[in-house]
């Protein structure tokens, strides 16, 4: 492994700035249509924040094999689109009421107009890839989408049943670091990498995603509400099986399993608390595994860069998994 130092929050920031405020105002362009509620779901969803990640990731693997170019702004808001569409998707799904602190759209236009809005956004993402006429691209981009669907449906199938780690593992995939993977992918596509470098950068992409939803799932059993910006155990009550919670239902006694699966089948915390659910998680060192495993493939993405060449932008990328497993939020 290269000794280059990791770079720090503000470096990384120091990095990206200029480029993440055309993506900022790129997608306030996108996200503008001719039927007001699109434009005000759109809006409401950019306002919300959030970490930019997934073009981060596009820009600093396009900016690693020495490509910068409006090409990287067009698709960092692609896959910031198809995030966010995703979520509007999500919430609906989940009947969630509340996003990153706020009400969730759903909540407030309903659900009839939110799934067309997320429609929309999908269909728009794809209408400003097509600006790059490359069919690269756009395939990746329509893989993307199907996996992420499938992703979403596997997991409806599953509500309320103990899966395998293997099954978990392929559904955090497919909803969450095939997302990663591809925004990788398409940077090193605009450098015009080598097949060996963007399987790599894939790689790196898929690690640091795995890694970003397993410590997603670890919170939302351990933060507090304010923090999380959402109901606490929210995976649970949706009937949800995470890390944590699978392990300890392979590792737990028998009334521990009971009390698990009572949850998931009420689809509540009625009869079970939130604090008897981690309690059994202290008890079989769930929450420890899991973190466990979020640090392994945070290893594995740093580990896929190797042989890549020494730059800040690699340091960047060294950054990331870091800040993945470290956040709070």
């Amino acid at each position: 492994m290269s000794t280059l130092a990791i770079a720090t929050a503000k470096e990384v920031f120091e990095l990206l700035r200029e480029d993440l405020v055309a993506i900022e105002q790129e997608l306030g362009r996108d996200a503008a249509s001719s039927v007001s509620t699109i434009t005000e779901i759109a809006e409401y969803l950019r306002e919300g924040g959030g970490k930019r990640i997934r073009p981060s990731l596009l820009l600093l693997a396009a900016h690693l094999l020495d490509y910068s170019g409006p090409s990287a702004i067009r698709l960092g808001a692609v896959v910031e689109m198809v995030h966010t569409a995703t979520l509007v998707h999500d919430d609906i799904i989940d009947g969630a009421s509340i996003r990153r602190g706020r009400p969730s759209p759903n909540t407030t236009w309903g659900n009839e107009k939110c799934v067309l809005a997320g429609d929309w956004l999908y269909m728009q993402a794809f209408k400003v890839a097509l600006e790059e006429k490359n069919l690269r691209v756009l395939d990746l981009l329509i893989s993307l989408t199907q996996q992420m669907v499938e992703g979403e449906l596997l997991q409806i199938q599953k509500l309320g049943k103990a899966v395998s780690e293997a099954e978990y593992y392929d559904l955090i995939f497919r909803k969450t670091a095939c997302l990663f993977s591809t925004s990788m992918r398409l940077g090193a596509v605009l450098a015009g990498s080598t097949e060996a470098q963007e399987e790599k950068l894939a790689a790196y992409g898929r690690a640091v995603g795995l890694s970003f939803q397993i410590v997603d799932d670890v919170l939302d059993l351990t933060a507090t509400e304010e923090v999380l910006g959402k109901p606490v155990a929210s995976d649970l009550r949706e009937g949800k099986t995470t890390l944590a919670v699978i392990h300890a239902f392979d590792h737990g006694t028998a009334r521990e399993r009971q009390t698990i699966q009572r949850v998931l089948d009420d689809r509540s915390f009625e009869y079970v608390s939130r604090e008897q659910i981690r309690e059994i998680l202290r008890r079989n060192g769930s929450v420890e595994y899991a973190m466990a495993a979020a640090d392994r493939y945070a290893e594995q993405s740093r580990q896929a860069l190797a042989s890549l060449p020494d730059s800040d932008f690699k340091r960047a990328l060294l950054w990331v998994p870091d800040f993945v497993v470290a956040r709070d939020k």
